[in-house]
C-alpha cells in the first residue's frame, strides 16, 4: 500500500459535507538522509500537527489547534507521547520484526499507518479507518463490515490473529469526537471558501493544453473540459489536487488537441466547479488565453552558445597539443636511420 497524503475528488454533479481526520505515520531504517519516525494530524486535508520524532519537533500549525490543545491537555499529551514516547519506540520495533518475518537483513525499509475518521455532517455518517503498509505494500488493514483485520500477506496473519482477539483496539469513536472539535474550533478556517484562479497552460504548440486551478478552499471541487457543453471523459488526463504552501488548493485537467482543428477551438471550455458555491468558473479555450513555457532562443542566446562551442574547440585543442607534447617529451631518440626516413617524409624534395 503506498500511503500518501491524498485528497479525494468528490464528484462535481453533488457535493456532501464531509469532514476527515487522518493521523499518518511513517518509520523508516536504512535512510540517513530521512528521518527515522515522522507523525502528522491532517483535519480535512489540511496538516494540523507535525511531529519530527528524530528531532524532538512538535508542531502546531494553526492558533486555533494551540487554543484547542490548552483547552485539552489530555489530548496534548498524547500527542507527545505519539511523537517522543512508545508509539515512535514501537514503530521503530516492528520494523525489525517485520525485517525477520520477511528475511530481510539490510537495506531501507519503510513502515506506514494511516488511520481516524471521515464524518458527513449532513447525514451524520462516520466511518472509520486503520491500515498499515510495509515497503509500498498492503499489510493489513482493518474491515468495519466485519470488524476484523485483512492480511493480504502471509507474513500478516500472526499480527492479524492477536489483534482480532483485542476487540478493544478499535474504538473509532475516540476520532470522531476529536474531529468534532476540531472542526468546531476551527469552523473559520476550516469551513471557510476561496475562489481560484484559473489559467490555460501549453509547454509547446503540439503539447495539450492544461486548465490549472489553484488557490481554492475547500479541496470539495471539481474541473473538467467541455465540448458544446458536454462533460469530456476521452483526450483528457485528470490531475489530482494537490495542497499548495497557504493551505489552499490546486488542481489541473489536460486536454488533448492534436485531433481538433483551430475553427473547432471555440467549442472547447473548461469549468471548475467548488463545493457550496452556486456558479461555476468557465474558462473558454481561445488562443490569446493560453500562457506557454516554451523558451525560444534569442539572438544573446544564439551568441553564448556560438562562444560556448568556440570555447570548447580551443580547450579541446589545447589539449590535445599538450598530450602530444608529454608524448614527445617521453619518447625514446630515434636512431639515425629512422631520423633520414622522417626527414624524408617531412621534405621530400631534398
Amino acid at each position: 500500500m503506498k500511503i500518501f497524503i491524498l485528497l479525494l475528488l468528490s464528484s462535481h454533479f453533488a457535493f456532501s459535507v464531509k469532514h476527515s481526520l487522518k493521523y499518518i505515520t511513517t518509520a523508516s531504517s536504512g535512510l540517513p538522509d530521512f528521518p527515522e519516525y515522522v507523525a502528522a494530524a491532517v483535519v480535512d486535508g489540511n496538516l494540523v500537527v507535525y511531529c519530527d520524532g528524530s528531532k524532538n519537533i512538535l508542531e502546531l500549525k494553526y492558533d486555533w489547534v494551540k487554543k484547542l490543545l490548552e483547552n485539552d491537555p489530555h489530548q496534548l499529551e498524547l500527542y507527545k507521547g505519539a511523537c517522543f514516547g512508545w508509539v515512535q519506540t514501537y514503530f521503530k520495533s516492528e520494523i525489525n520484526t517485520l525485517k525477520q518475518r520477511f528475511n530481510q537483513t539490510g537495506g531501507v525499509h519503510i513502515l506506514q499507518r494511516i488511520n481516524g475518521c471521515e464524518w458527513d455532517d449532513e447525514t451524520g455518517e462516520v466511518i472509520g479507518f486503520n491500515q498499515y503498509g510495509y515497503d509500498g505494500e498492503d499489510f493489513i488493514s482493518f474491515d468495519l463490515k466485519t470488524e476484523t483485520w485483512i492480511a493480504p500477506k502471509p507474513q500478516a496473519v500472526i499480527t492479524k490473529m492477536k489483534w482480532d482477539a483485542d476487540k478493544a483496539k478499535m474504538i473509532f469513536s475516540q476520532y470522531f469526537l476529536w474531529l468534532k472539535k476540531y472542526v468546531d474550533y476551527g469552523r473559520s478556517f476550516l469551513l471557510r471558501t476561496e475562489l481560484p484562479s484559473v489559467s490555460l497552460l501549453q509547454k509547446t504548440p503540439s503539447s495539450p493544453v492544461s486548465c490549472l486551478a489553484t488557490g481554492f478552499y475547500p479541496h470539495r471541487a471539481s474541473l473538467v473540459w467541455r465540448k458544446d457543453g458536454e462533460e469530456l471523459h476521452e483526450e483528457v488526463d485528470h490531475g489530482e489536487i494537490l495542497p499548495n504552501h497557504d493551505g489552499t488548493f490546486q488542481m489541473s485537467v489536460d486536454l488533448n488537441l492534436s485531433s481538433v482543428t483551430p475553427e473547432d477551438w471555440t467549442r472547447y471550455d473548461c469549468v471548475f466547479q467548488l463545493s457550496g458555491v452556486k456558479e461555476d468558473i468557465i474558462t473558454k479555450l481561445e488562443k490569446d488565453r493560453i500562457r506557454s513555457n516554451e523558451v525560444k532562443p534569442s539572438n544573446m542566446t544564439v551568441l553564448i552558445t556560438a562562444a560556448v562551442v568556440v570555447l570548447a574547440l580551443i580547450l579541446v585543442s589545447a589539449a590535445g597539443f599538450i598530450v602530444y607534447q608529454k608524448k614527445k617529451a617521453i619518447s625514446p631518440p630515434s636512431s639515425p636511420d629512422n631520423s633520414t626516413e622522417l626527414s624524408e617524409q617531412l621534405n621530400p624534395e631534398t
